[in-house]
């Protein structure tokens, strides 16, 4: 690896990466959210992991989705146990848990290439859950969709040489940006007190807007809504997209 290489792969954060998708009762996002962003941040990190974003979904107001990544599975394994068995956790379980009906939405996750991992160099968290450019539920102005595509087994590669060449020129000019491309990391769940999602063969794209409106640029241009179509015959069945809007201090999307 040359000293170029070793840079790039130093500034990408967490090759093992969790997308986590939290089912809430009714009313009570905002709660977790101001909770989360005040105690389960800072004290998550201290333990090992980073968190990379977090996020209010715009099409399902009861969802709240969030990236968590780690070094590597034994460094998943040692992060978690120390956080959920910690006293910050203990303090404030109760709190969290009683905001959600489901947290076992998780999807374990590795980078799709060899660049393809986050890259949050440069990014500083607010220190305060009230700082940032308010958007009018409280988060940032930016956008974040997170696409889900679910593939056979063994066209990973294929899919993702597809998406890095034909998609990421199309987002460019288009108001878009890449910020990260991953498929399933098939490696034995290490903290089994937290389940993931098994048997899933996914891609997953996290792209960044600047704004709503970029956003749809991107959804009416006929030349991306033609790419989308043509990848449907790669897939098992129809791909999910999550529009999310960052929260005040998610480190994605700013």
């Amino acid at each position: 690896m040359n000293q170029s290489d070793s840079a790039l792969l130093h500034r990408l954060a967490s090759p093992v990466v969790e997308l986590r998708q939290y089912t809430l009762k009714p009313g009570q996002r905002e709660t977790l959210i101001a909770l989360f962003d005040r105690e389960f941040i800072e004290s998550q990190e201290a333990c090992g992991m980073t968190i990379i974003g977090q996020f209010r979904d715009l099409d399902r107001p009861d969802m709240f989705v969030w990236l968590r990544g780690f070094e590597n599975m034994e460094a998943r394994k040692d992060a978690l146990t120390a956080f959920y068995d910690g006293l910050v956790w203990a303090e404030h379980r109760d709190a969290a848990n009683a905001t959600m009906i489901d947290s076992d939405d998780v999807l374990l996750l590795k980078p799709a290439w060899r660049d393809a991992g986050f890259d949050l160099s440069g990014l500083k968290r607010p220190a305060t859950v009230d700082a940032g450019k308010p958007s009018q539920d409280g988060g940032l102005a930016g956008i974040v969709e997170i696409s889900i595509h679910h593939l056979q087994p063994g066209t990973e590669a294929d899919f993702g040489r597809r998406f890095r060449t034909e998609a990421v020129p199309q987002l460019a000019a288009n108001g878009g940006r890449l910020l990260g491309a991953f498929v399933s990391e098939h490696a034995e769940n290490t903290f089994p007190r937290l389940p993931v999602r098994v048997g899933e063969n996914v891609f997953v794209g996290v792209t960044g807007f600047a704004d709503e409106t970029a956003h749809a640029a991107l959804v009416s241009s006929p030349a991306w809504r033609a790419f989308r179509t043509a990848l449907e015959p790669a897939l098992t069945k129809p791909a999910q997209v999550l529009l999310l809007s960052p929260t005040s201090r998610s480190l994605l999307g700013r």
